[in-house]
């Protein structure tokens, strides 16, 4: 979306905000339920002042998708790019999943509950990133069948099953909860990789190795800050 002409620095934060804050709002209500009354409430504008901002509802709901899924994008072919043998790249994106759930939770809600709501446009470019993340985790673990770390598998079927014990995470986990995000992890790829095992493959060693890698790499790919959607 194009800036609106003669704003100064602190737009972009005041637009993150007003983004962020109807993350909560849809989170919590659903994005057909709550109104624009209700988003410049919550912001403290008027609706001409909110439009300067964002454009329109639906705008709101790409910025909120696109919190999750652009920086994700990034850091994830950065991690699938690494020297790493594939379980651990495989490891290291797993975390890097769980920390984006974990760290916009309400972005997430709205992201999984409400990307139907919208326009075909929008609902086709949502799509076609969610499937290029679901490439790269493929592209790992084909990675890991060719050597011979995992078994011959589909990995299709993999991906999904890699996908679904991480992404339902959002509907239980508590940022300050019993859990941390690499215990998930940790956790969560021992059992998938127990079972994606190849024959004389010890998945027992992947947090021992995981954890010298980032050792001897400290400059790991992250999640980039969010600033805006792409137009």
């Amino acid at each position: 979306m194009p800036r609106p002409p003669g704003h100064g620095s602190a737009f972009e934060p005041r637009r993150r905000e007003i983004i962020d804050t109807a993350a909560e709002l849809f989170a919590r209500r659903g994005y057909a339920a709550t109104g624009i009354t209700e988003i410049c409430d919550a912001v403290g504008l008027a609706r001409g002042a909110l439009y300067y901002y964002i454009g329109s509802k639906e705008q709101l709901l790409v910025e909120i998708q696109s919190a999750v899924l652009v920086p994700l994008l990034e850091a994830s072919h950065a991690i699938a790019a690494l020297d790493a043998r594939p379980v651990v790249r495989l490891r290291l994106l797993s975390e890097l999943l769980l920390e984006q759930i974990v760290l916009r939770l309400n972005h997430i809600w709205v992201y999984e509950h409400d990307y139907r709501q919208l326009s075909a446009e929008n609902q086709a470019t949502l799509v076609a990133q969610r499937h290029a993340f679901e490439g790269v985790v493929t592209e790992l673990l084909s990675a890991a069948v060719a050597a011979g770390e995992f078994r011959e598998m589909d990995v299709d079927l993999g991906m999904l099953q890699f996908l679904n014990m991480h992404n339902h995470t959002y509907q239980w986990v508590r940022p300050s909860g019993r859990w941390s995000v690499q215990d998930l992890s940790e956790q969560y790829c021992a059992t998938l990789f127990r079972g994606f095992a190849a024959p004389g493959y010890d998945p027992s060693t992947i947090e021992e190795e995981t954890a010298r890698y980032r050792a001897e790499h400290p400059d790991l790919p992250t999640l980039a800050p969010v600033t805006a959607a792409p137009a």
